[in-house]
């Protein structure tokens, strides 16, 4: 038996287990890699451009949008998001020291907040029907 039966479209366990920790894995150091690059700034005169929190949000979209659109599921994008916010939430908190990575300002907020509010979007988003679909629907009717 193969891992991917290509008539029905059906993985077998063990590669659907396999791609959810491969996705909770990338979700876990795309989490730990933003987090440590969101306070990154731009200073042009008196004006601060946080470059950084900008490229981290973006970053979180396209990552769970690309593995959304991909795997044509919900399910691996969900354990991307998982690993990325816990990771985001756990590093948020002040370390042994009492250090923090993520300060109680406003940039601070935003990023430990938005990538919660961006996976909820990317998993939650309706199925939209596919290009296929659509073309032989309006071929038929033409």
């Amino acid at each position: 038996m193969s891992a991917h039966d290509a008539e029905t479209g059906d993985f077998s366990l063990a590669s659907r287990i396999g791609g959810f920790v491969i996705a909770a894995v990338v979700g876990v150091v795309y989490g730990a890699v933003a987090t440590i690059g969101h306070r990154h700034v731009l200073r042009i005169g008196e004006v601060a451009i946080p470059w950084g929190l900008l490229a981290a949000l973006v970053g979180v979209a396209a990552l769970l949008l690309g593995i959304r659109l991909l795997t044509h599921g919900r399910a691996i994008a969900a354990a991307a998001a998982a690993g990325l916010v816990v990771t985001v939430a756990v590093l948020t908190l002040p370390g042994p020291g009492g250090s923090v990575l993520v300060a109680g300002d406003l940039a601070g907020t935003v990023w430990a907040v938005a990538p919660a509010l961006i996976a909820v979007l990317v998993v939650a988003w309706p199925r939209l029907p596919s290009r296929s679909r659509t073309r032989a629907g309006t071929d038929a009717h033409a």
